[in-house]
């Protein structure tokens, strides 16, 4: 009897334990609307191999929050961004993402930056609704599956569709290129979607590609490679990858003599990318990117100038593209009225001729940006804007 007694009263305080847990858990802290700030996440590739990449486009949105909150902020409240680093892995990127939203309590998540990263991603941001916008992940299915749109997932960056026929026509009309090699990383997402689309519109503007070529992410020789597209004599060759791998395949290509042109997208768009290759065998080479900081539009004027007083360096496209991934996060929440999930990511689908460093981007049925690409040419080892190239 005393048994019983003593186990009915432990049940009691368990319970009563448990709904004053449930209670806390309701309504012990501030919600997302209560609170003075409104948490962002980032899932950032901020170490490992594209850790310069993450590092840029963290850099830009944090700049971007500064100065919105300089400004007083979203709804009256400040914008707090909370980084979680993924190290440049699949695996880690799906870790970050979940912290970010179970530990963090964030209301939208920013990144990652590889589209391999952010695909890792996107199904926990959508499980527990919350909207993700990556600034650089130009696969088509980050935000498209099978056919279906990804309702909670949204970039700032143009796609690999738009990116692959944007250089297969720079190679034919602006290189005159008739024939083409193909250099793909086959351990990236990235670099297969885009490899596919270069070739079909390389074929359609009638060239034609005589080497396909492939490799993986971290590997360091490629001569025997490089040495049969050479035999192939193609006029141009693609190598739609990341700064590192492209470094060392640029420079290992100039030492077995390939004079060609070598294009490439704007995985190439990094420091590194001099540091490995060297300045002079990046002569005659030419990528897409997002923006140019040459370009004299007032706003990348002022973003530019802007960045460089913060951090010392001239922005590269990830630094702008994260920007702009903030300032749609921004304008979403202000739009939405609430820093509520559900609410910024109707907002978000919703995004009209807003005003970006990387141009005015309308939002499109698939959460795409419609918005233009820059053509860079690699002179003396700097970028010099050479064309852009509109929708």
């Amino acid at each position: 009897m005393i048994k019983r007694k003593w186990w009915s009263l432990t049940s009691l305080a368990v319970g009563v334990t448990m709904i004053a847990g449930l209670v806390a858990g309701c309504g012990g802290s501030p919600s997302a609307t209560e609170s003075k700030d409104i948490k962002i996440g980032g899932n950032f590739e901020l170490t490992g191999g594209v850790a310069t990449f993450g590092q840029s486009a963290a850099n830009g949105i944090k700049l971007a929050f500064k100065e919105i909150n300089a400004a007083g902020g979203v709804l009256g409240k400040q914008l707090v961004f909370v980084a979680a680093d993924n190290k440049s892995e699949p695996s880690e990127s799906t870790n970050a993402t979940t912290k970010l939203i179970t530990q963090d309590k964030v209301v939208a998540i920013l990144g990652a930056v590889a589209s391999t990263n952010t695909l890792a991603a996107v199904q926990v941001a959508s499980d527990n609704k919350i909207p993700l916008i990556t600034p650089t992940s130009t696969n088509p299915k980050v935000t498209v599956d099978n056919g279906k749109v990804r309702d909670w997932v949204f970039r700032s960056c143009f796609i690999d569709p738009f990116q692959g026929t944007v250089m297969a026509s720079f190679a034919s009309k602006s290189l005159k290129a008739k024939t083409a090699a193909i250099l793909t990383d086959n351990s990236s997402d990235y670099s297969k979607g885009l490899t596919q689309v270069f070739e079909e519109s390389f074929a359609k503007a009638g060239g034609k590609v005589v080497s396909k070529e492939a490799f993986l992410q971290k590997d360091q020789d490629f001569k025997a490679t490089l040495t049969k597209i050479k035999a192939a004599n193609p006029d141009v060759i693609f190598i739609p990858a990341y700064y590192e791998e492209v470094g060392r395949i640029v420079k290992q290509a100039r030492e077995l003599g390939i004079t060609t042109p070598l294009i490439g997208t704007d995985g190439w768009d990094s420091p590194k990318l001099v540091e490995i290759a060297g300045a002079q065998p990046l002569e005659n080479t030419y990528f897409s990117n997002h923006y140019s900081p040459e370009d004299k539009d007032p706003k990348v004027v002022k973003f530019v100038e802007s960045y460089k007083k913060e951090y010392g360096q001239t922005p590269d496209a990830l630094a702008a593209l994260g920007y702009d991934a903030a300032l749609m996060v921004a304008d979403a929440i202000k739009r939405a009225g609430a820093a509520d999930p559900a609410k910024i990511k109707d907002a978000l689908a919703q995004t009209k001729n807003l005003q970006l460093v990387s141009g005015i981007i309308t939002l499109d049925a698939d959460h795409n940006p419609i918005k233009s690409a820059a053509i860079i040419e690699m002179k003396d080892g700097k970028q010099v804007f050479k064309e852009k190239v509109n929708p």
